[in-house]
């Protein structure tokens, strides 16, 4: 008998955690996924032409089955030698901003493309494609339409963009994998022994990261992987060379008169703690013809920086624009600790040709440096920098020539106060690769979101850096969605408007500065016009401790008032210092709505109310405020709740809660401390925050110092009180930080042990967010299955 009770246990298990086979949802969702995406769209520099960059909705899970190794924090393709790809770029179009016209660019059938980069003055791109041996190196000529493959060179994306242009305007700095590199390092067959780390009284508070070094063979294939030889390649003539010799290049980038360049380099010893930007590392200048002229920095491995620091030495290092070559960069005075209390925390340094001096300070910053913007004016700069206790953006004018006598403070906000956002500024490329401002005399020009309590309405600004006046050139049409893109040439004659509206698909216009008067660039159709027809509101409503919320409630075509239906709930958590910059509406009624991938918009389709990126606040002490995190997320929900309830749109017996990453901790924790929900969708979660000691999202406390806070908010701890039906749905590859897939498998054998009602579904090969095909589908059908279940027909 005991033996008969074991086997049924075991086949139950066996049962429980078989391989599915993939599913698929109604067709009509199925058509809509399938259905080509609109073009991304790349506007050349100078503004007289403009990319569109065709992609493919979603790729086989095929793409992700290739074989990858998971180290230094990067996914690498073991057989095309780079990066793993999972985005397909299909087709290039090339639109003529004077004459109206299209043009494709002429290219091989299969094999995705890297996306375009524009030589600096838009007369050709330059691109990758993925060939089953590796990396080709292409580029195309933006007048004929015609492409060319470099011959004989493969290109190294693993350690950062393979690809920039050089003043010229043919040639190209080209990181590339050495010639002569072998077949990787094999895997041992046996261990040399085993993998030892030691600790002895050094603090080292780091985030819980995935896909670390683990071992000397991990150690082994990064550098076989990582090597990279800089080469630079003449397009015209297809005529390559070596520039200096190869290595662990992690960044390179040429003075702006080219007879220099800036390069970082990785180096022994390596980190099992953290990815490879924190390893070890060289900043070093070279000479054009790639001889090492100077280390400007030995730098160790940063796996000791403070929660929300920055590493102690030089960082943030690059070429000064409009300079023929000065560097400059920063250094923090507080050690990179924010919790110290001192007047500077970092000091900015130059250091121009021949460096052979040592840098000069430029001006102490008191809050953490966030860089800065050239104005197009010699050693004129525009610098912010960010207070981390307020949560506060201030940006200064300032001139490196005289910076304590010229430094005038222009914007001072919250970096939360949307309706204040003055916008950022409009920027272009000079001939050599410098990135300057747009300047109209003392103006540049600034474009922003628009936000307000109606919603969005995007701007192009003119504001006067002497008199600090501003002049609005553009704003969004009421009833609109209008986003300034760029200026259509030097004279800003006219400019790129990107139009849209809730029920017409975005396109690309070319409007008369001044008159208004508009030309159709482009013609992209609705992808899904089967939907034409569903609602979408802009809700407003308080939570009851009077903080504003909004959301965009969504309605089934056809819907007939006062039927009550049932109710999906998608949001996502963020936090706030104040109410008041809390409850600013940041988005807009008058945007089109895309269908695409695992969105829970296609809970629409089936008969329920949607009401999407619901605000839930976390309002308070940016160290304290996860104190009350599930009284002030409860608190929404039943805001968002009642309000339907009162409209009469929905029945509240029939809500079902739904999230993404932080919004899956959230949906555990709204089951787990509330009974306002017939069941919930969680993705991709982390619902156990003893496993993400050293703070999550923007909690900056660790787990031993605010213990109780910590276990509250950690709905693993509550899975006794999880009783109502929750879908678990987890990559099996997820690499973000502190969402391991351990984090679903461990709540769901926690609701299991404790008599609850869970599905845990665990994708192949997928990371963070879902990319394959067969992933997409299957994620959607298990979700609407669920709300099937559990929401729609319940009574």
């Amino acid at each position: 008998m005991i033996r008969s009770l074991w086997f049924a246990a075991i086949i139950t298990t066996c049962f429980a955690i078989s391989p599915a086979q993939y599913k698929l949802p109604p067709q009509e969702i199925v058509d809509i996924v399938d259905a080509p995406p609109t073009p991304f769209v790349s506007v050349s520099p100078e503004g007289r032409s403009m990319l569109l960059v065709e992609s493919q909705s979603h790729p086989s899970v095929a793409l992700l089955a290739r074989p990858i190794h998971r180290i230094a924090g990067l996914r690498i393709d073991a057989q095309r030698h780079s990066r793993q790809h999972l985005t397909v770029l299909t087709g290039l179009q090339v639109v003529s901003l004077a004459q109206g016209t299209t043009k494709r660019i002429a290219l091989p059938t299969g094999g995705s493309l890297g996306y375009p980069v524009w030589s600096n003055d838009g007369s050709r791109i330059a691109f990758t494609r993925d060939a089953d041996a590796g990396v080709q190196l292409w580029w195309a000529d933006i007048s004929t339409g015609m492409a060319k493959q470099i011959k004989g060179l493969r290109v190294n994306d693993v350690l950062g963009n393979p690809v920039q242009w050089m003043a010229d305007h043919r040639r190209l700095l080209v990181r590339s994998v050495p010639t002569g590199t072998g077949e990787p390092p094999a895997m041992p067959k046996l261990p040399e022994g085993p993998n030892v780390d030691e600790t002895a009284g050094r603090v080292s508070r780091t985030a819980t990261f995935q896909d670390l070094l683990r071992s000397p063979h991990d150690e082994a294939l990064f550098v076989h992987y990582g090597a990279t030889q800089l080469v630079v390649v003449d397009v015209v003539s297809g005529t390559s060379r070596p520039l200096g010799s190869s290595g662990l290049i992690m960044s390179a980038s040429f003075s702006p008169d080219e007879k220099h360049l800036l390069a970082t380099a990785l180096k022994r010893p390596f980190s099992y703690r953290v990815p490879y930007p924190s390893f070890a590392r060289s900043i070093e200048l070279w000479s054009a013809d790639g001889r090492r002229v100077r280390t400007l920095a030995d730098l160790p491995v940063s796996d000791d920086v403070p929660t929300q620091g920055v590493p102690k030495g030089m960082r943030s290092v690059e070429w000064q624009a409009l300079r023929s070559a000065t560097l400059i960069w920063v250094e923090a005075l507080d050690d990179g600790d924010p919790l110290k209390k001192v007047p500077f925390r970092d000091k900015l340094m130059r250091l121009p040709a021949p460096f052979s001096d040592e840098a000069t300070e430029v001006l102490k910053v008191q809050h953490r440096y966030s860089g800065v913007t050239w104005t197009g004016v010699e050693d004129e700069a525009l610098l912010s920098e960010y207070d981390r206790d307020r949560r506060w953006r201030t940006t200064s004018r300032l001139s490196f020539a005289d910076p304590t006598g010229t430094r005038s403070v222009i914007f001072d906000l919250s970096v939360n106060d949307a309706y204040n956002d003055p916008g950022s500024p409009v920027e272009r490329t000079l001939p050599n690769g410098d990135r300057v401002t747009v300047r109209d005399g003392d103006a540049i020009f600034l474009s922003g979101r628009g936000a307000s309590d109606r919603g969005d309405r995007p701007f192009l600004d003119r504001f006067d850096l002497k008199s600090m006046s501003k002049t609005r050139l553009f704003q969004s049409a009421e009833g609109r969605m209008e986003q300034f893109v760029a200026f259509a040439g030097k004279d800003r004659a006219s400019f790129i408007v990107r139009s849209e509206s809730a029920s017409e698909v975005p396109n690309y216009f070319l409007r008369k500065s001044g008159t208004g008067a508009s030309t159709r660039l482009t013609a992209f159709r609705d992808p899904a016009p089967q939907l034409t027809g569903m609602s979408k509101q802009l809700l407003k409503y308080r939570r009851f401790d009077g903080v504003p919320l909004s959301a965009t409630l969504y309605l089934p075509k056809g819907y007939v008032a006062g039927t009550k239906l049932p109710l999906l709930v998608w949001a996502y958590p963020l936090e706030y210092s104040d109410p008041g910059t809390a409850g600013q509406v940041r988005m807009s009624p008058h945007q089109f709505t895309f269908f695409r991938g695992t969105t829970p918009l296609f809970f629409v389709t089936q008969g329920y109310a949607v009401l999407m990126d619901a605000t839930m606040p976390v309002v308070g002490d940016p160290e304290t405020m996860n104190n009350t995190f599930v009284e002030q997320i409860v608190g929404a929900a039943k805001a968002a709740i009642d309000t339907l309830d009162a409209m009469g749109v929905i029945d509240p017996k029939r809500v079902v809660v739904s999230g993404h990453s932080y919004g899956a901790f959230m949906t555990a924790n709204l089951l787990a401390h509330s009974d306002l929900f017939a069941a919930g969708i969680a993705r991709s979660g982390a619902y156990n925050r003893t496993l993400t000691p050293f703070g999550f999202q923007s909690e900056r406390r660790s787990y031993w110092e605010a213990k109780e806070v910590y276990e509250k908010v950690s709905p693993f701890m509550y899975a006794d009180k999880i009783n109502e039906p929750i879908l678990l749905i987890h990559g099996e590859a997820d690499n973000n930080t502190g969402t391991f897939p351990i984090q679903s498998e461990r709540l769901f054998q926690a609701i299991r042990g404790n008599g609850g009602t869970a599905r845990l579904v665990m994708l192949p090969y997928e990371s963070h967010g879902y990319s394959g095909r067969e992933s997409v589908l299957h994620t959607l059908a298990e979700m609407l299955e669920w709300g099937e279940r559990f929401v729609k027909g319940k009574r």
